[in-house]
Formats: structure tokens, sequence, C-alpha cells
């Protein structure tokens, strides 16, 4: 019974590191469960998570509103005219704090076990495109498909092939078109 009791009192202690090694410095797993976390350090709309039912439009969501001032006028012109064909913008990721993606990098090394492919889905805060307001992830796969065939129009590019939800602006698609799109982050000589 005695052995039996310590696996136990040993499994509770190491599931709390592991939690609290997932969760922002300050935050308890209490903290999460109560929903009163922001204040001491959970992450939430302000570092940029986005609430269901984002539009381009949304200018009290941080995630918007933090967005470059050209990349968001491009994609609200697109959004305005993908409305005219039925098709709504739908926003999932923007602007994020330093905070937020490290959170969301370390969820993707737990999620595909290395540093080196979890590179293939997210950037490390100092060179992701979402901290510096330069990238939007858009959907649903109607927007996506719409935005696949008439973004060039607007600038608004796919870069990574393996996220087609992923748009930045790039003025000169305007004219010549979309640059060829990396395979994945891990390709792109800005994030290196």
């Amino acid at each position: 019974m005695a052995v039996l009791a310590a696996l136990v009192i040993a499994g509770t202690v190491l599931a709390g590191v592991l939690v609290h090694d997932l969760l922002p410095s300050a935050a308890s797993p209490l903290d999460l469960l109560r929903g009163d976390g922001a204040e001491h350090g959970a992450l939430g709309e302000a570092d940029g998570a986005v609430p269901d039912g984002t539009t381009v439009f949304d200018d009290d969501v941080p995630a918007v509103a933090e967005l470059d001032p050209k990349l968001l006028a491009a994609v609200r012109r697109a959004a305005a005219d993908a409305a005219g064909d039925g098709v709504e913008f739908v926003v999932n990721g923007g602007w994020r704090s330093p905070a937020y993606q490290e959170r969301l990098r370390r969820e993707a090394v737990a999620e595909h076990g290395s540093e080196e492919e979890a590179a293939r889905w997210v950037a490390t805060p100092d060179k992701s495109l979402h901290v510096s307001g330069d990238a939007i992830d858009l959907g649903p796969a109607d927007a996506m498909t719409w935005l696949s065939r008439h973004g060039a129009r607007y600038g608004l590019c796919q870069i990574y092939r393996n996220e087609p939800w992923h748009y930045e602006l790039r003025p000169k698609a305007t004219q010549k078109g979309c640059p060829r799109m990396y395979a994945d982050p891990t390709r792109d000589p800005r994030l290196r």
C-alpha cells in the first residue's frame, strides 16, 4: 500500500511540474479553471487569441487591430469583394504578442515531438510575422479558395504550401502575381 501511495504522490508531482512548464510562469492551473488568469499571466485576447467568429472588420479584437495597416486594408478590400460572391473571411490568427507566440511554439513542440518539426508550423517569437503584425490566418475553406484565385489582385499571397490559411501582403503581386510558395516556414530565409 505504501508503494502505491508513493507512486500516486510521485505521479501527481510529475503532472504538476509538466503542467507548470506548459503554462505562463505566473499562471496556475487554478487560475485557468477559474477563468481569471489574465491578471495573473494567462494569455488571452489581449495577447492575440482570436474569439470564434472574428472577422477582418472587428477593430475591437487586438489580433485584427494590431495588424500592419497596409495588410489590414488589403484584407478588408478583399473581404468586401469576397462578400459580394457570398464568401466571408473569418480570422483564425493575426497579430500575436511574443508571449502568445512562444506558447504556441511550445505547444507545437509538444504536439510534433521536436523543435525541428514544430518549426514547420510555428516560428519563434523573434522571427514570427504574426508578432510583427505582418501575417494573418484566414478561413474557412471557401475563403481560402477565394483568396487562392483572387488574392494576388489585392497583394495577398499564401506564403507556405503547408499553411493554406496563412497570408501576407506582397504589393508587387498586384502586377506580377504571388511569389513561389515555400514548402513550409523552415524553407523561408526570413525565418532563419
